[in-house]
C-alpha cells in the first residue's frame, strides 16, 4: 500500500458550507479518503464539544486539534496523550483588567469545556452553548480560578487594532493573538507558540507521517501557520487574499465540495467505490 498521506481540514469556511453542514459529495469523498488508508484530522480554533459532532459523522479514529493548537487529544485513544497548553492566569487577569480602558462588550474566557462571561451576553451564550458546557457568568477577575486555554475579547470595530497594539506591547513573549473574520470584532488570544501548524505536527509525528504528505485546508488567518507548514497547503476558494498568497494550491469554496474534489484528484480516489 502506497505511504498515507496525512489531510487536516479547517472547519468553519472550509469543511463546513455556510449552512454549518458537511455537504454529501465531500463527506463520502472523505471516506474514501479514510478506506484508502490515508489519516484524516479535524484543526479548528473551536473546542471540542461543538468540534465533536462532525467527528462523529465523519466517522473519525484520529486525534483533534482544538482551540487552535492549544488543546491537542484523541477522543478514542487515550494512549496518544492529552496536551493542554493554557495561558497564565496572571496574564488572563492582566488582560481583563486593561480591557476596562477599552470600549468592550465581552471578554470569554474557556477552560477546555468550561465557558466564563464576563457580562451576560444572549448572543454570545447561543454559540458557547454548543455541546452544554458548564458556563460562569460575573467579573473573571473574580470568577476565574484557572488558567484559560482561549480569551476572546469582543469590543468595538475601533478599538480592536488598539487592543492588538497593547496586548502585542505588553504580552508579546507569552501570548499570540488574531482577529476573527467578519461578522465579529473578536481578538482571540492563547498561549504563545501555539497555532494550528503546532498542533498537526504532533500528530504527523505521532503516525511517522512526514511534512510532505501534509495536506491541509483553511480559508482564514488562523489557518496560516498550517498552510505555511504543510507540504501542500491549500486555500479555499473564499479564503482571506493573504492566505491565498501562501498556499500551495487554491481549490473551489467550501460551498462547492472545494475539499472532495481537490482530493479525489490529488489522491486518485475515483476508482474507489
Amino acid at each position: 500500500m502506497p505511504q498515507p498521506y496525512l489531510i487536516a481540514l479547517d472547519l468553519d469556511g472550509t469543511l463546513l458550507n455556510d449552512e454549518k453542514t458537511i455537504s454529501p459529495k465531500t463527506k463520502s469523498v472523505l471516506q474514501k479518503t479514510i478506506k484508502a488508508g490515508h489519516k484524516v484530522i479535524i484543526s479548528t480554533g473551536r473546542p471540542f464539544r461543538s468540534s465533536q459532532p462532525y467527528y462523529e459523522e465523519l466517522g473519525l479514529d484520529t486525534p483533534i486539534v482544538n482551540f487552535n493548537g492549544a488543546f491537542v487529544h484523541h477522543p478514542k485513544n487515550t494512549g496518544f496523550g492529552i496536551y493542554h497548553e493554557p495561558m497564565p492566569l496572571q496574564v488572563a487577569k492582566s488582560i481583563v483588567e486593561t480591557c476596562g480602558d477599552f470600549r468592550l462588550y465581552n471578554i470569554v474566557a474557556e477552560v477546555k469545556d468550561e465557558v466564563y462571561l464576563h457580562y451576560h451576553d444572549e448572543k454570545l451564550l447561543n454559540i458557547f452553548q454548543i455541546g452544554n458546557p458548564h458556563v460562569t457568568t460575573g467579573n473573571l477577575m473574580r470568577f476565574l480560578k484557572d488558567e484559560p486555554t482561549s480569551m476572546l475579547i469582543h469590543a468595538a470595530k475601533e478599538d480592536v487594532p488598539l487592543i492588538r497594539s497593547y496586548l502585542s506591547d505588553v504580552h508579546a513573549e507569552v501570548i499570540d493573538h488574531r482577529r476573527w473574520g467578519a461578522p465579529w470584532h473578536i481578538i482571540e488570544i492563547i498561549k504563545a507558540g501555539l497555532n494550528k501548524a503546532a498542533g498537526v505536527k504532533k500528530v504527523a509525528d505521532a503516525y511517522g507521517i512526514p511534512k510532505e504528505r501534509i495536506i491541509a485546508f483553511g480559508d482564514e488567518d488562523n489557518d496560516l501557520e498550517m498552510i505555511e507548514y504543510a507540504g501542500t497547503g491549500v486555500a479555499m476558494g473564499n479564503a482571506i487574499p493573504a492566505l491565498k498568497a501562501i498556499a500551495n494550491e487554491i481549490t473551489l469554496s467550501n460551498t462547492e465540495d472545494g475539499i472532495g474534489l481537490f482530493l479525489e484528484e490529488a489522491l486518485n480516489l475515483k476508482a474507489i467505490s
